[in-house]
């Protein structure tokens, strides 16, 4: 059994190199995230076998990430971010608003209840909205597969046009492979990343994206505070990006997909009218504060976390500040959101 698992490890391992290697060469957006997600997806449709990719991997992947993503902290980033947060909340509040109000309107026409369409739209993470949709009795199945439609609308479709929109040829070429200028080489203060890996793996389950956030906080404390850190090698984030990209592709199921049958058209409309929803309020806060027009859209768009960030460090936007934004807004979609729909909602059975 052993022997086969890490057989079929390797098999898993090679499919995600594979669409790795041919989404750089074809000079695609985030080929060593998009590239493995897509071959993966594919072959588990096409082959009916599913992937062999154990969690701690996928997590190695996310850690990995959360730790390059802090290097970009600098003293001035938290002082740069503090006057945009206040717009930004803004934006992210009409952005979910904008979800409500569409998820809520297509029930006139589909036969799936508003609670279910509500927490299938709403650009959040997909198990903090399947946890608190079943709290509400809501359909869960279908709000998985429905936010499983919204992030492939997502991941092929934001770093798309935002790359293709804010970057020549020649910075496409290292797209999926950003380079940190690390402010020392390879030596003793290195150690110091222990500190945000363990915190990360300890605390991955009780907290949101924690494997990600705490690495990234902690990693950015550091490097401000006690001392520069240095700058991780290209083959570890590449390989920390095939890992994702790897894990991504393994929870895509053809088989979810053709349960939700013909609403995910419908749902993939809804994220892709989301979309266009965001890059005009990103628009909006480039032109009311001092932000790039590139940072500001990735900092609205909704998520993920990782692809938006590796993008931004792709296109010249200011990785920090998306990362830095980006956690806002999924801090004021886990703590917001669940608890204020699940009152919207039992208000409303009640008056009915």
């Amino acid at each position: 059994m052993v022997n086969r698992n890490i057989l079929r490890f390797i098999e898993t391992v090679l499919i995600g190199i594979a669409g790795g290697a041919l989404f750089a060469y074809l000079a695609l957006p985030l080929p060593w995230v998009l590239g493995p997600l897509a071959f993966v997806m594919i072959w588990q449709g096409f082959t009916k076998r599913n992937a062999f990719w154990p969690e701690p991997v996928k997590n190695g992947g996310f850690l990995t990430l959360g730790l390059y993503f802090g290097l970009y902290f600098t003293a001035s980033t938290f002082a740069t971010v503090v006057p945009y947060l206040i717009p930004y909340i803004s934006a992210t509040l009409l952005l979910i608003l904008s979800s409500i109000v569409l998820a809520t309107a297509v029930t006139r026409w589909i036969n799936v209840d508003k609670i279910t369409s509500v927490f299938g739209s709403i650009p959040g993470g997909l198990s903090e909205m399947a946890i608190a949709s079943e709290a509400m009795k809501a359909n869960t199945s279908l709000v998985v597969i429905f936010q499983t439609v919204r992030l492939i609308a997502v991941l092929f479709t934001v770093p798309f046009i935002i790359i293709y929109a804010f970057s020549d040829g020649s910075s496409r070429q290292g797209a999926g492979m950003p380079l940190h200028d690390g402010a020392v080489p390879w030596g003793p203060e290195a150690l110091w990343l222990v500190i945000p890996a363990a915190a990360g793996i300890l605390f991955k389950d009780r907290i949101p994206a924690g494997i990600v956030i705490l690495p990234l906080m902690l990693t950015a404390l550091i490097n401000i505070t006690v001392t520069s850190l240095p700058s991780l090698p290209v083959l570890v984030l590449i390989a920390a990006q095939i890992a994702v990209g790897i894990g991504l592709g393994k929870r895509i199921s053809f088989e979810d997909l053709k349960l939700g049958g013909k609403y995910c058209l419908v749902y993939f409309g809804i994220a892709v009218s989301l979309i266009g929803i965001s890059f005009a309020l990103g628009a909006g806060l480039a032109q009311m504060t001092t932000l790039n027009l590139a940072t500001a859209l990735l900092s609205v768009a909704p998520g993920g976390l990782v692809e938006m960030v590796l993008t931004a460090s792709v296109v010249g936007g200011d990785p920090a500040v998306v990362s830095a934004l980006q956690l806002t807004r999924l801090l004021v979609i886990i703590v917001l959101v669940p608890p204020a729909l699940k009152w919207y909602f039992r208000r409303s059975l009640q008056t009915s």
